[in-house]
């Protein structure tokens, strides 16, 4: 799914669809999956030189990145979604943090710097820039450009929970604690982020909010004992459930929760959220079908009711190689 340019976004089964080109939001995920690698391989350092320079590519001048891009490279919008901003800097911060190379690292840091200025009233866009903010702190304390976009994405997150009934430190509601009136998508990452931030501000307040709220996600996402996920046409209290299609990337946001939740408190329930979280793209979901591919690598486009759509698209193969690396870091963590 890799060429020069960067990696295609969409497949028709297992090949790619150069028509539809590429995209930031991919070749970011696609980054920070090959940085989380332990001793990544030469061919893997190769992928990630050509997602970041998609990325540098990408930049504006005046901040801001481009996020679709035709197969002969032109650039197709003037600047891309919120999400899409705020996945460029996840990836800037986390090839801060662990490019596999001190040059990339090197350059994670400098764009952070001229992608200060980020801003965005989405919480999803917010914490997308909060966890790269994270990763880049965690490294470099004090980092200019992290600081002010960890900042500027903490305030807008705590804001929206403060909106929507959610005060920090305090215990949440027992009756729809979340703080949107329904759930959409990349749920799992409003809880992560507020886990990274309160990890790196030692807020203790933060860091219970966050275990809170993913617990309740935990608890209403399953399902006799396997994950049942938001649809992609999002969910509230009283619809049915299980409700069709579900996305891949639910599965690996939960995983990528889980396992900092894990790895912060220790408590065995998260590892078994971990987990759960691989497993459904193994068949433990509610349609007991295989999601992930192991004779290609990649993953379906969703889950739905008659089976998986078998499109094996750069979201949905990333988010299955996320999961279950993340599952794989914690074998290899007590070994």
């Amino acid at each position: 799914m890799t060429e020069p340019f960067g990696l295609w976004e969409h497949a028709l089964y297992t090949q790619p669809r150069e028509d539809h080109g590429f995209c930031t939001d991919d070749n970011a995920r696609a980054l920070i999956v090959v940085c989380r690698q332990p001793d990544p391989s030469s061919q893997l350092v190769s992928l990630a030189e050509t997602y970041l320079k998609f990325i540098e590519d990408a930049q504006l001048a005046g901040g801001g990145f481009h996020n679709r891009r035709a197969k002969d490279g032109s650039w197709e919008d003037a600047v891309g979604s919120d999400d899409s901003q705020g996945r460029a800097l996840w990836a800037l911060g986390t090839v801060g943090r662990s490019g596999p190379v001190p040059w990339m690292r090197d350059i994670g840091f400098a764009m952070m710097d001229e992608q200060s200025g980020f801003a965005s009233p989405y919480p999803r866009a917010n914490a997308f820039a909060l966890l790269g903010a994270s990763d880049a702190l965690a490294a470099s304390p004090g980092h200019p450009g992290a600081t002010q976009i960890f900042e500027r994405s903490l305030a807008a997150l705590t804001a929206m929970l403060s909106a929507g009934g959610v005060s920090i430190g305090e215990p949440i509601s027992d009756e729809w604690p979340w703080p949107e009136s329904r759930l959409t998508y990349d749920n799992a990452r409003i809880p992560e982020a507020l886990l990274a931030a309160g990890e790196a501000t030692r807020h203790d307040g933060l860091v219970e909010t966050a275990l809170s709220l993913l617990e309740w996600l935990v608890g209403v996402e399953t399902n006799d004992g396997h994950f049942s996920f938001t649809p992609v046409g999002g969910w509230a209290a009283g619809e049915p459930r299980p409700a069709f299609d579900q996305q891949p990337v639910e599965a690996t946001a939960m995983a990528d929760a889980c396992a900092r939740a894990w790895r912060h408190t220790g408590d065995l329930r998260w590892r078994a959220g971990i987990e759960m979280a691989a497993r459904w793209f193994l068949g433990a979901n509610d349609v007991g079908a295989l999601i992930y591919d192991e004779r290609t690598g990649g993953s379906g486009d969703g889950l739905e009711a008659s089976g998986v759509n078998e499109n094996q698209g750069a979201e949905s193969t990333l988010a299955g190689l996320a999961a279950l690396q993340q599952a794989r870091s914690i074998e290899m963590s007590e070994a």
